[in-house]
């Protein structure tokens, strides 16, 4: 898993309450298991008109926020269906980091695993990052993970909370078989034991 440390980038204003993973990416896109290519597919039923063209009027469609790195969505994000590809979705595309006041509890989890970082903030702070978020071209934020800090592009700077753990696997790129593989030189000298004490098993 990428580590995330620190990320400067264009922050896309969604202010949707209640964005479902089937919004996020839509079940037809559910068939592979592979964690690439899903990027096409993200908010599709949104960024995209019945007839397939682009829908000009999304905002992930406007030239100032086609390369965003961030979200800064409304309240409730990623509610629904448990659905992994979600975050998949959301990293393809390019996507390391949303902001909203509240997350649903598997999705929240599941960005942890594929190294985005969703970010939890007041109402208030979500005011002002939203309202950053809509200056288009002048919306780059930087996401400080080690200092916990959201800096805007006037200088403010907000600060969020964390799990220490959950931090600790973001700044190092540790999802569970990362998680897993630091353990190895014990998991092969209980292994060496036990085959030592166990030579018929």
């Amino acid at each position: 898993m990428e580590k995330f440390t620190t990320l400067t980038g264009v922050a896309a204003p969604l202010p949707i309450t209640n964005i479902d993973t089937d919004m996020i990416i839509p079940k037809q896109y559910l068939k592979t298991i592979e964690r690439t290519g899903l990027g096409t597919g993200l908010f599709s039923e949104m960024r995209y008109n019945d007839d397939g063209s682009v829908n000009e009027d999304f905002i992930l469609n406007h030239p100032a926020y086609k390369d965003a790195r961030i979200i800064v969505a409304g309240d409730n994000f990623g509610c629904g269906s448990s659905r992994e590809h979600a975050p998949w979705a959301l990293l393809d595309y390019g996507i390391r980091c949303v902001i909203s006041t509240s997350f649903a509890d598997i999705f929240y989890n599941n960005c942890f695993k594929n190294g985005i970082l969703p970010i939890q903030v007041s109402p208030e702070d979500h005011v002002k990052l939203m309202d950053d978020a809509e200056r288009g071209a002048n919306a780059t934020m930087t996401v400080d993970l080690e200092a916990q800090e959201v800096r805007g592009p006037d200088g403010g700077a907000i600060s969020f909370q964390i799990d220490p753990f959950r931090k600790h696997c973001l700044l190092n790129g540790l999802d569970d078989i990362g998680l897993t593989m630091e353990k190895a030189p014990k998991i092969d000298s209980y292994e060496a034991k036990l085959e030592a004490e166990r030579p018929w098993a």
